[in-house]
């Protein structure tokens, strides 16, 4: 075991040097191109998005662009970003939604997987928390997890690794008890102004953690999720809109939501039902850990609302669809979290 271990840590820093190698060849890309461009062109846009008001719609004011600049290395530091993304929602009263039900929640360690495992505590449920390589974010995530009252597993690991995957539901089941929800959150995005920017090293990390992720841990999920078991996959408006500098990302996601229509479709008679969140921008490390500092401070400003959204606001649409006394006849949706109309 101690040996499986030990491959499993090499691995995931293997898989982060990959990503910072990606990330650095990108970075590169970007300064050369922003070389070539004047400043006075940038400087109109610039004002005019700072001019629009942003739209303020919950029980507190979030943060509106312009943000400070900021980049990251690879995959990002949630501990890092400033300001610190909202995920406790302090507004939102548990009701027992997942009493005594286990969730297995990827990319948890930040982001949205931390807003959800959080919210699914505070539902009732133990979380298994699965991440790559952030073990300081990841423990603040338990940390939060075990303050609800509910117990909370680390798992640290490659979902592009379908024997981790299998590992990673093992023991969820064996340290846990059962598993009864699967949200597949965990993803790679590392923008470029062109396809032939994109390498065939960052097309197959893009697709093996954004698809073949998914895929793996579905599979491995579904030899133990019972009648009346959740599994909730994060696609984006990427998926349903396209992005220009996204393009394999976007592919991917796209590729999640006809994913999870077929999965619904194939496991609607098992009593199994599988549904989607298709988020707009949310203030997440991913983002600051793929754009330029100067394009960060403007990040969600380009949305309806003209500001990025927090975790803790897309985390309620992850109960509605995980628990059955809300969402017992909805399945196989691709649901828009993207501060405006889809």
């Amino acid at each position: 075991m101690n040996t499986r271990k030990g491959a499993v840590k090499a691995q995931t820093r293997s898989t982060v040097a990959k990503q910072r190698q990606i990330q650095k060849e990108a970075d590169e890309r970007e300064r050369k191109a922003a070389a070539k461009k004047a400043a006075a062109k940038k400087q109109p846009a610039k004002k005019e998005a700072a001019g629009k008001k942003a739209t303020q719609a919950g029980p507190r004011r979030q943060p509106e662009p312009p943000l400070p600049k900021q980049h990251q290395k690879k995959p990002g530091k949630e501990s890092r970003l400033d300001p610190q993304p909202r995920f406790e929602a302090p507004d939102y009263r548990g009701s027992g939604k997942l009493e005594n039900k286990v969730a297995l929640v990827t990319g948890a360690d930040s982001g949205i997987g931390r807003a959800v495992a959080v919210l699914f505590a505070r539902e009732g449920a133990d979380v298994a928390v699965v991440y790559l390589s952030e073990d300081e974010d990841a423990a603040e995530t338990c940390r939060h997890v075990e303050g609800e009252g509910r117990r909370c597993l680390l798992i640290r690991g490659d979902v592009r690794d379908s024997a981790f995957c299998d590992e990673a539901v093992e023991r969820a089941v064996d340290e846990l008890g059962q598993l009864d929800i699967l949200v597949n959150n965990a993803a790679f995005q590392e923008h470029a102004g062109s396809l032939e920017d994109i390498s065939d090293e960052h097309l197959d990390m893009t697709f093996r953690t954004n698809i073949y992720g998914y895929i793996h841990m579905a599979r491995a999920a579904l030899r133990h999720l019972p009648e009346g078991g959740s599994i909730i996959n994060t696609g984006s408006e990427t998926g349903l809109i396209g992005n220009k500098q996204l393009l394999d990302y976007s592919a991917t996601k796209g590729a999640i939501h006809a994913f999870t229509k077929s999965l619904a479709s194939n496991l609607v008679g098992r009593g199994i039902r599988v549904n989607a969140i298709a988020p707009g921008p949310v203030w997440t490390p991913l983002n600051p850990a793929d754009r330029p500092a100067d394009k960060v401070a403007e990040f969600g400003s380009g949305s309806e609302m003209k500001r990025p959204a927090q975790p803790e606001e897309l985390s309620p649409a992850y109960v509605f669809l995980a628990a059955p006394s809300c969402s017992s006849y909805i399945t196989g949706i691709i649901l828009p979290v993207m501060g405006g109309p889809a």
